[in-house]
């Protein structure tokens, strides 16, 4: 049995997750996890960052650190409560906290901070980072990177199975029960990002507990009309997005002050639910089992939403088939750093349009 320890800080910036996960067999098992808030002057530096402005270089640099400093507290606080020593983790696999992603400009590129040397130094593990880029350069989209793990851990031979990830951004992965046909996968678009944006502006909470705001809102149908009428909705997979299109100064270029607050966030989630609801039918027609996992599993209006436009679906979550919905994403990025100490490729070019297999990734070690 082998111990990894996986990292993911997401597009709500709400909390580092740290998974400790052991493989034995092909066997991925949760042995215990952490989720550890980002402190809030630490989240509004860089959510300040998401967008362009003054001395971007010197508060990213600053923030590299923090971040670093942050995982590496997640990792040691993660290994205090359980029975692991640090000397029994073959290594940590960190993904960053994304900056920015821009697949499709003339120079693609992306940026995650969270300084990896800072991670192993602190914590005495081999530590993965820098999972993207090799991706990008490969000529693919450097994301979506967990439809390989999803590949790995929940395909079946005898069903077709979606994943859903919800998260800031939401994203689908296509598992074939026929062995012969690809896993693919794409970011479907907003997740709770633009719902989490909305109702931390107008309420100063970061999150809509349970999508209760948003049910205490009408659906604006002309603006959700506006909202689906985006260039990133007809463009075909492989495809990837986040924070640089989906946010606050893009929708509001979309309303106006005529539409009530609780009406906006009724009607994000319902673009949410629909956005995600037509790649299903424009993607998968032959699926009907869609398993859910990130931090939407737990918005029952979202979930409701979801329902409705998907009336002849099976949801579920990814709890039934042995992985914590809340924990999918720190796990895939675990197997990732497995993946990249046994000299295995992380990727797959179906999902994101890369040219070939390649491990991802670079190793810090001690």
């Amino acid at each position: 049995m082998s111990y990894y320890i996986g990292l993911m800080s997401g597009t709500s910036l709400d909390a580092v997750d740290a998974a400790l996960v052991s493989f034995s067999d092909k066997q991925c098992e949760l042995q215990q996890q952490l989720a550890l808030p980002v402190p809030n002057a630490m989240r509004r530096q860089a959510l300040a960052l998401l967008t362009p402005g003054e001395n971007e270089l010197q508060r990213m640099a600053r923030l590299d650190v923090l971040f670093g400093r942050l995982f590496a507290e997640a990792v040691n606080t993660l290994l205090e409560t359980s029975a692991v020593s640090p000397t029994q983790i073959k290594a940590i696999g960190s993904h960053g906290q994304t900056l920015r992603h821009y697949p499709d400009a003339d120079c693609p590129s992306t940026l995650q901070i969270g300084d990896p040397n800072i991670i192993a130094e602190l914590t005495g593990i081999t530590t993965v980072a820098d999972f993207r880029r090799r991706d990008m350069a490969a000529g693919g989209q450097g994301a979506p990177l967990v439809p390989a793990f999803h590949a790995a851990m929940l395909r079946s031979p005898r069903e077709n199975r979606l994943v859903l990830n919800i998260g800031g951004i939401a994203n689908l992965t296509l598992l074939p029960a026929d062995p012969a046909r690809a896993v693919t996968g794409f970011d479907t678009g907003p997740g709770n990002g633009l719902m989490d944006a909305w109702v931390e502006h107008h309420r100063q909470t970061p999150m809509d507990a349970n999508g209760d705001w948003a049910a205490s809102g009408r659906v604006n149908e002309a603006l959700l009309e506006r909202l689906l009428d985006y260039d990133y909705f007809r463009q075909p997979p492989p495809k990837s997005t986040g924070r640089e299109i989906f946010n606050l100064d893009w929708l509001a270029t979309k309303t106006d002050d005529s539409t009530l607050p609780e009406d906006v966030q009724a009607t994000l989630a319902e673009f949410t639910a629909l956005s995600i609801a037509r790649a299903v039918h424009d993607y998968a027609p032959d699926y009907s089992q869609l398993l859910i996992c990130g931090g939407g599993v737990h918005n029952a209006y979202l979930r409701s939403r979801l329902a409705a436009a998907l009336p002849q679906h099976y949801l579920g979550s990814t709890a039934e088939k042995g992985l914590h919905p809340d924990w999918v994403e720190a796990m895939a990025f675990a197997w990732l750093a497995k993946q990249t100490l046994e000299g295995r490729a992380g990727n797959l070019p179906a999902v994101t349009g890369a040219r070939r297999p390649v491990i991802l990734g670079a190793i810090y070690p001690i």
